[in-house]
């Protein structure tokens, strides 16, 4: 049976996730140590193939679709673009800690919601119904290998919701510029709406040194259903 393949990569930092805050809605640019961070893991690890490259329509995402896949052009799915963290937006958790808005969001529950900012249920319920787009359009298609590339939160909610193994959100944390291959079987996501989580991207091993490097600018604290990206 015929299976397609999605990689799911984060984008790359910007000068919001250097200092630790909630970037969501704040079309920030890469900065130069998300730029070059990027050309790193390319040139070090490489990045799967793909045939045709969906985005968010944050400047994060696209130029992070660039510079991994200069040489193809991009469809951007609004619907992928990260959480709105409304009163949240640009501040840190240190900034926040004592916000008792602040305290209700970090629980996670679903309706929790930043003050004038999008709840944990609705931005999981957009992020999937984008996702599901891409998935349903490559099926018809006949398209096979596609790269999207979004928010560490939208990587989060999809694999939560649909990823095997199943696993919390707080488990598919993921680096800039590192996420996941994602294998659909036709059957299984028409009975299901499951997908397997194949491998990680890049998909070379890295040493622990590396790997810790990748980890650095994330604060101690984040809420792990539309956080800092």
């Amino acid at each position: 049976m015929k299976t397609y393949k999605i990689h799911l990569i984060r984008n790359g930092l910007t000068k919001g996730n250097l200092a630790g805050a909630y970037i969501g809605t704040t079309d920030e640019p890469l900065c130069p140590e998300g730029i070059a961070g990027i050309l790193d893991l390319k040139e070090k690890y490489g990045y799967p193939l793909a045939d045709h490259i969906f985005t968010s329509p944050l400047k994060r995402c696209q130029e992070t679709a660039r510079l991994i896949y200069p040489d193809f052009p991009t469809a951007i799915i609004g619907e992928l673009r990260e959480c709105d963290f409304g009163a949240f937006e640009g501040k840190t958790p240190d900034e926040l800690k004592i916000d008792p808005a602040y305290k209700a969001w970090l629980s996670g529950n679903a309706d929790a919601c930043p003050p004038n900012g999008e709840s944990n249920r609705a931005f999981a319920t957009r992020v999937l119904g984008g996702f599901c787009r891409i998935v349903d359009g490559m099926i018809a298609s006949g398209v096979q290998q596609t790269a999207v590339i979004t928010h560490g939160g939208a990587i989060m909610a999809i694999l939560a919701a649909y990823g095997v193994p199943q696993m919390p959100m707080s488990e598919w944390l993921t680096p800039a510029g590192c996420g996941y291959t994602v294998l659909i079987t036709p059957g299984l996501w028409a009975s299901h709406k499951k997908l397997e989580v194949y491998c990680d991207v890049p998909e070379l091993p890295m040493t622990n040194e590396e790997e810790a490097q990748l980890w650095d600018w994330y604060p101690e604290e984040t809420n792990t259903s539309g956080f800092l990206s």
